[in-house]
Order: structure tokens, then sequence, then C-alpha cells
């Protein structure tokens, strides 16, 4: 008998509508029982955690999510399926990937319709979610994000759709399974990325900002960052990972000074590379690192998570990750 463990979130999924707008209200178990038959040959437990949306989580509450994971596997779950809100989903995800090696399902799901709405994705979507986390299919893939029939990898996985119930996509890599009718198709076999050897029990990850490229873009908003305290800087680039020359200027400003710098690119799809001069060139020739095709908000947790290494300069954490190199595990994590 496989055992799957439910963390319940809040989010869409599970929120109804009120005079005051939508409110997460409805409990894991009632989240569970809107499903329907479950998966054969499993039993499901549900747990509430929270109860709110997505967009209100700092890092503190993604860190009480993974420990959440943790004590769940510790106990001896075989799945973990995650309810959560759509609007930060991609970002949980990906840190989950990053923290956890363990081959058993880590799956999130959710809705864009709430609860009460007479065509709620909620109970289909957590359905599929149940079905993939209690198939041999899904183990040893990292943490998947199943919305809509499909798995997705959590690496590149972000929202492309604020309203529509297909809500995720994986630009350039697409779903690695599909669910019809509880059954699961194998589509693509991703390798999971390493461990980054986070303690789970830190209070929160060091602050990493995300600095947009556009026309006019100056230093301001890094060096802004810096004296707040961030650790380090994600640049949200233009194209492949270009930038004017006064923000490459606070970009050489910031490395000068030890601080880890990680370009990104606002553009939908692709990988960044220094291709240009004056631009994307420059900014690796000043010691900027490239995140390959992670999106900014992915980039910001990799960093984030690399900051909180101890005893690793974080430009090699993040170095190695994207190389797929192994990384020493910190005890007690």
């Amino acid at each position: 008998m496989r055992r799957i463990q439910v963390v319940a979130t809040g989010g869409t999924i599970a929120s109804r509508s009120g005079a005051e707008g939508r409110r997460a209200t409805v409990l894991a178990k009632e989240l569970v029982a809107s499903v329907g038959p479950l998966p054969e040959g499993a039993t499901v437990g549900a747990r509430d955690v929270v109860t709110r949306g997505s967009y209100a989580f700092g890092t503190a509450d993604l860190l009480a999510l993974a420990r959440e994971v943790r004590a769940a596997l510790r106990d001896g779950a075989d799945a973990v399926v995650m309810t959560h809100g759509t609007d930060t989903m991609e970002e949980t995800a990906f840190l989950l990937d990053l923290l956890f090696d363990d081959p058993r399902p880590i799956v999130l799901t959710g809705a864009q319709r709430p609860f009460d709405d007479r065509a709620a994705d909620g109970p289909a979507n957590l359905g599929d979610a149940l079905a993939v986390a209690g198939d041999d299919a899904a183990r040893g893939l990292g943490t998947l994000l199943v919305f809509d029939g499909f798995a997705f990898a959590a690496r590149g996985v972000r929202k492309s759709d604020t309203m529509s119930a297909r809500a995720f996509s994986a630009p350039g890599r697409g779903p690695v399974l599909r669910v019809a009718d509880g059954q699961v198709v194998p589509l693509a076999r991703p390798v999971p990325g390493p461990r980054v050897p986070v303690d789970l029990d830190l209070p929160r990850l060091p602050r990493v900002d995300v600095v947009p490229v556009y026309p006019g873009a100056d230093g301001l908003f890094v060096r802004a960052s810096l004296e707040a305290g961030a650790a380090g800087v994600v640049v949200a680039a233009a194209g492949a990972g270009n930038a004017g020359p006064e923000l490459v200027e606070a970009v050489a400003e910031a490395v000068a000074a030890g601080h880890p710098v990680l370009i990104s690119t606002r553009v939908h799809s692709g990988p960044v590379a220094p291709l240009y001069a004056g631009g994307g060139a420059e900014l690796r020739r000043v010691g900027a690192l490239f995140a390959d095709d992670l999106n900014p908000w992915q980039a910001r947790l990799l960093l984030a998570a690399a900051a909180a290494v101890p005893g690793r300069p974080p430009q090699d954490v993040v170095r190695a990750w994207l190389a797929g190199r192994d990384l020493l595990p910190v005890p007690g994590t």
C-alpha cells in the first residue's frame, strides 16, 4: 500500500469567492474528498500547513514548506503532494528540487478557478497529482508540477497564463508526463540537478533581489539592493543576457566587492550567453555568472540557496550546480 501525504498551503485551489474577493478557507481533507476515487492501492493523508495566497510567501515560508516535506518523507511517506497557489508555484517547486535528492515523488499542484466555481479545475488537478505521485514513472524525476493533465520538471517550468486552465509551460523543454483518465504516460526523463546542501532549519534564505533591464536602466537598483543587505543580485537582462553600460558598471562594482551577480533574461524562452560586446560579453568580463535557461525567479532562488551554504563562496556553488557537479551535504539537513 503506497502512502501519499497531501500538504495544503492555500491558494486558489482552496479558495471560495466572497464580497471581499477570493479567500483560502478550504482545508486539506475537503480538497482530497473533492477528487473522488483515489489512486488504487494508495492511502492519502491530509495536512494543513497554511491557508493563503502564494504571492504572500517569503523565503521563511518556503523553508517551512520544505521542512513539512522533510517530515513527511522521514515519517515514511512514499510521495508528497503539495497544493499551492499558482502565482509563485514555480519558485517553490524549484527550491524543493534544489533541496531534496530523494527519489520519492514531490508533486505540486493548484488551480486557476476557486473551489466553489462551477468549473473548478482544482479537483482534477489534485487527482492528476495524486496519480503521478503514486506512479513509478515519477520516481527519480525530482520535484514535479502537475497541471491541466501534464507534469513538468521543476527546472524551467513557469506560469505562462494568468487566467487559462492551461497555466503552466516549460519553454524549450515541455512536459515530462501526461495524465489521462488517471493513467500516467511518460514523455521525457529529465536528470534532476544536484542537491544544494542548505540547512532547512534556517529562519530564511539570504536576500537576493531581481533587477530588470529596460531602455534607460542604470545601476540604481543594483546599488540599492546591496545597500539594503542583499547577498547577491539577479539581472533580468535583455535578450540573450545584455545590459547597458551604466548597469554593467554597477555589476562590476558589485562583483569587485564580493557580491555574486547572476544573469538571466526577461525573455520567455531560451538560454543566456555572453555574445555581445558591451552587453553580455562585458558582463562576463567583469565577473557576472550566466544562469543558462533559468528564468529570473528560479535563478534568484538558486543564488539565495547558494548563499546559504556555509563555508563556500556562492559563486562556486552556482557554478557547480549549473555544471551538474555534486555538492557535499551539510550534516542534519
